[in-house]
């Protein structure tokens, strides 16, 4: 085994370690931020019992499902139903590996090690645990796969209210899985790559996506409210009408496997968010973060956190105050407005891109970011105001009354 080879498992090993302990304890500690952010905004107090300021409360609540009682429904299908928490674990898991979380960490060392043995290590070591050519494709792939085991919870169980709910999250799984597809295809045009450090760094030489393609960022944060399943598209479980739906048989830690799942979910779209349209861990208004170091390193790190935990607050912030789809709202949501979009949005950036760079021949990203931009509020008045017609932006505005 080369030394190189030896250095770069070692340095694998380190990140999978550090992200996967990281994703784990930061799920339970995103319960009581939950909690907290819900309290705040109903003006009571939330945990405060266990540990300082309720610190403790997702340890208690760990400690709670690992002693509780594992039920297992005479009539369920029993392999299935024992492997379908896990088949949502796992994919949720495995997308927190391939999205960068700060700019790359410059080394030298030459050390010996009494396993690996002597290796030596120079250049820039990237700051993801697996950074795949194929970036968000991965994602978008592996995330589509945690739907299987929504579906074999609801399935296996042998519950009608269980099976309802797996059959919702398949039909809700399809219907958003193509606008969230859709809404890429305009940062690949951008970027002309689909790898998360390519993307990040087109964003740094230029503008944030988020300007010049605020209906993907809009399509993709949307889409991805429905493939997390969280209100107001939580119709899998849907407990006023489901009890809980496709979970309803679980209990212990089965069902804190799903938990955990729909908290990585959460991350994952909030990183990405942040990853595809926010710059990642770039730091605006600066370029000192483009030159390697280790305070680069850390300060990028600390900016990717920041941005993560905005977005994943928004998520709880709208569970908090909007009330549930009924469930055509949300059919209809999905394949007449988003779908719809999506697709002319396409061909309308394509064509402006072509427009910019091949007619008008603007070589610089700022400006075509610019040009793009002023498209995008055009755009956003015309669909908002005019198409709309109140239903979305101004239909929860009080209306003036009609005089007979």
């Amino acid at each position: 085994m080369s030394p190189e080879l030896k250095g770069f498992l070692l340095l694998t090993v380190v990140k999978m370690l550090v992200v996967f302990t990281i994703t784990l304890v930061g799920v339970a500690l995103l319960t009581l931020m939950e909690r907290k952010v819900s309290a705040w905004m109903q003006n009571r107090r939330g945990p405060n019992r266990v540990g300082y300021a309720g610190l403790l409360q997702p340890a208690a609540d760990g400690l709670k499902n690992i002693i509780k009682e594992e039920t297992l429904p005479d009539e369920a299908n029993k392999i299935l139903f024992m492997l379908a928490p896990i088949f949502s674990f796992v994919p949720a898991l495995m997308l927190a590996a391939v999205i960068p979380f700060a700019a790359p960490l410059p080394i030298a060392f030459d050390f010996s090690l009494p396993v690996l043995g002597r290796f030596v290590q120079d250049g820039l070591v990237p700051m993801v645990v697996a950074d795949l050519p194929v970036g968000f494709l991965f994602v978008l792939a592996i995330s589509s796969l945690g739907v299987y085991g929504i579906a074999l919870a609801g399935w296996s169980s042998n519950s009608k209210y269980s099976l309802l709910g797996g059959l919702r999250a398949s039909a809700q799984m399809v219907s958003y899985e193509v606008p969230l597809g859709l809404s890429v295809i305009p940062v690949i045009l951008l970027a002309g790559n689909v790898s998360f450090a390519a993307i990040i760094t087109e964003q740094q030489a230029g503008l944030w996506y988020v300007l010049p393609l605020f209906f993907a960022f809009f399509l993709f944060f949307v889409s991805g409210f429905a493939e997390t399943n969280r209100l107001p598209f939580d119709m899998p479980e849907a407990e006023s009408e489901l009890i809980a739906g496709y979970h309803t048989e679980y209990s212990a830690m089965k069902f804190s496997m799903f938990f955990i799942a729909e908290y990585a979910n959460i991350v994952t779209v909030a990183a990405m968010t942040a990853a595809l349209f926010f710059g990642g861990w770039d730091i605006p208004f600066s370029q000192w973060d483009q030159t390697p170091g280790l305070a680069q390193t850390v300060a990028t790190g600390l900016f990717m956190f920041l941005k993560t935990m905005s977005f994943v607050f928004v998520v709880m912030w709208v569970r908090w105050t909007l009330p549930r789809f009924r469930y055509d709202q949300l059919m209809s949501l999905g394949w007449k407005f988003m779908l719809p979009l999506g697709l002319g949005y396409v061909m309308l950036i394509g064509t402006a891109v072509w427009v910019v760079e091949d007619m008008l021949e603007v070589g610089s990203s700022t400006v075509r970011g610019l040009f793009l931009f002023g498209l995008n509020l055009v755009l956003a008045y015309l669909i908002f105001f005019i198409v709309d017609r109140g239903h979305v932006v101004r239909g929860s505005t009080a209306r003036p009354e009609v005089v007979h």
